[in-house]
């Protein structure tokens, strides 16, 4: 019980000694804050109080604290929260320095203390030393800003950067791609000049090229008069630069008419019309060519006579008939014809004479209603018996231009006229290939049936010769436009004829009108006679008797290509305007089999029916 009392006792002295402790005047004040060593921030004579919040700036973070203490004995302990991590030892020295504070919020306490025991803490006053600038918010957001925008600057350098490399990247490109089409341009080039296009394009396709038969080609031979007696009179050079000159112009008259040279031994100088593109008037092509060939060496000879040096004559030899065409060798490629054909073009121009032009009885058959031939009787031929032969004396006088050995418009529509035969089987097997498989109303029979009535209704109507022959390219032309486009096909209708008519010696004159028959006939507008032709080979299906069954897949084709369409709806509208259907040429409404009235009524009776 004694214990107990005594501790009780001991506890209540400690906090009667701490009250008297921390209410008591411990007799020690602040008596200056000195900034930097040199300014004065508190004087207790001037400023009486110290309690309250000083800023500072940055600089000023050197601070010296000055107390007084009227206890000699006492001991002095400090501690600056934000700086201190713990109380000073105790001290008897009554400054206290604090030098390089960072920046931040301190508060500054003393306690005094004897004999061990704490008997008073002071709070010596509070401050911020405040933050350089460059360590301010306001700097933090700066530095954010600039190190975004240095990151977007960054970014857009890399991506620059990227795309000046990748350009470079592609003009390097692009430099090696033109390099290699200039080099591959220049192989074809090579090629082409050596090969026909089509082999050409073969072989680099394929890499080799197949032999053809071809049933109907023309074969010339031309070969130089004594050139053997020649060459040992003449200086090499010369003789070579002159062949060159000769070949130079063959060269160009052949590539005038769309002939393909084959090949030149020595002297000799061998060429073929009808290949690699196959076509009908080849005889009459190999034959203006020569005659071009014969001119030339004519005029040539009579500079030479006057020049007073020993002039060349050739002799040219022509034939018709089959041949076998293709690429011989490996390495270095060369297109060659074989054939019977050959070696009769070959004796022609043997059985020739100088300066003349030796056509086989075949040849003349293709060539008589174009040119005067004078008849040689049959001439005995090496392994081949007795053959006809003929001199070409030139171009009919009719189909001549008056004073010259040119051919006039006659002869050049003449052969037109067999041109659009070859362009009419070139046109629709390339229309086969490529017209829908739905087209079942527009195929390339119909097609076939719209050339040919219109080349007949001209011809009875008594059309112009050369309108014939643009409404005949307007009509091989008036429905291709629709593989590209159903609904509008006059500009690839026309664009089409654009492209292939003048592969086949069609010239402005006859594209220009076939383009505006094509036109006005979209157009309804049927004032020239070609345009009323041309609509009445259309519409011809309309006056058969199977016109129901036509019309019925014309329905079925429009509804694919422009519906859906209504279908009680579209006969309705057909059967009206069936009604009141004429064709507008005499001969169209000669040769058809029912009216309009009759039509109107086959075709409800169809409907009808497979209703």
């Amino acid at each position: 019980m004694f214990r107990l009392i005594s501790s009780l006792l001991f506890i209540l002295a400690g906090l009667l000694q701490s009250v008297i402790l921390f209410g008591q005047d411990p007799e020690l004040c602040l008596e200056r804050i000195v900034l930097n060593y040199d300014s004065v921030l508190f004087d207790r004579n001037r400023d009486y109080e110290a309690d309250r919040l000083y800023t500072l700036g940055n600089k000023n973070n050197n601070l010296l604290f000055v107390f007084k203490c009227n206890d000699s004995e006492a001991m002095l302990s400090y501690y600056l929260e934000g700086n201190d991590a713990e109380w000073t030892p105790w001290f008897r020295q009554s400054v206290k320095e604090y030098t390089n504070l960072r920046p931040g919020e301190y508060n500054f306490y003393v306690r005094t203390g004897k004999r061990g025991l704490i008997t008073g803490e002071f709070h010596a006053g509070n401050f911020i030393v405040e933050p350089p600038f460059y360590l301010t918010t306001f700097a933090y957001i700066a530095y954010s800003g600039i190190l975004l925008i240095v990151l977007v600057l960054l970014f857009r350098l890399q991506v620059h950067r990227h795309k000046m490399k990748q350009a470079k990247l592609e003009s390097v490109i692009q430099e090696r791609t033109e390099e290699l089409m200039n080099e591959k341009q220049k192989t074809e080039t090579l090629l082409a000049n050596l090969l026909p296009k089509d082999t050409a394009d073969e072989i680099m396709s394929k890499g080799k090229a197949t032999k053809q038969k071809y049933n109907f080609v023309t074969v010339l031979f031309s070969d130089i008069q004594g050139f053997t007696r020649i060459a040992e009179e003449i200086n090499p050079e010369v003789l070579i630069d002159e062949l060159d000159r000769f070949f130079f112009h063959f060269d160009s008259v052949v590539e005038k008419y769309n002939i393909e040279k084959i090949k030149t031994i020595g002297d000799a100088y061998m060429c073929a019309g009808g290949i690699p593109r196959r076509n009908r008037t080849n005889p009459m092509e190999v034959v203006l060519a020569a005659l071009e060939m014969q001119e030339y060496m004519t005029h040539l000879k009579k500079e030479q006579v006057a020049r007073g040096i020993k002039f060349w004559d050739i002799r040219i030899g022509i034939h018709t008939g089959t041949v076998i065409a293709g690429v011989v060798g490996h390495k270095k490629l060369s297109y060659d014809i074989w054939g019977d054909t050959v070696n009769t073009a070959s004796r022609m121009e043997s059985s020739g004479i100088p300066g003349k032009i030796n056509i086989s009885g075949i040849t003349y058959e293709y060539v008589k209603d174009f040119f005067i031939c004078e008849y040689r009787g049959k001439m005995p031929v090496k392994y081949k018996g007795d053959l006809d032969m003929y001199f070409v004396k030139g171009i009919r006088p009719e189909l001549r231009k008056e004073g010259k050995a040119e051919p006039n418009k006659t002869f050049i529509h003449k052969l037109l006229a067999l041109k659009i035969q070859d362009l009419e089987d070139y046109f629709f097997e390339w229309y086969e290939e490529n017209a829908p498989d739905k087209f079942v109303f527009h195929t390339t029979r119909f097609l076939k049936n719209i050339c040919t009535q219109a080349e007949l209704l001209a011809t009875a109507e008594k059309a112009d010769p050369e309108n014939i022959l643009a409404l005949r390219l307007a009509a091989l032309f008036i429905k291709s436009g629709m593989i590209d486009n159903y609904k509008e096909p006059v500009e690839p209708s026309v664009r089409k004829l654009k492209e292939m008519a003048p592969d086949y010696g069609f010239d402005e004159k006859y594209i220009s009108a076939a383009e505006l028959i094509i036109r006005n006939i979209y157009d309804k507008n049927t004032g020239d006679k070609e345009v009323r032709v041309l609509s009445d080979a259309i519409n011809d299906y309309r006056g058969h008797v199977d016109y129901p069954q036509v019309t019925a897949l014309r329905y079925e084709e429009e509804n694919e290509f422009v519906g859906p369409l209504n279908k009680d709806k579209w006969y309705i509208e057909e059967y009206e305007m069936i009604r009141e259907f004429e064709f507008f040429t005499e001969t169209a409404r000669f040769l058809k089999t029912y009216s309009g009235t009759g039509q109107a009524e086959n075709l409800d009776s169809f409907n009808k029916h497979i209703k």
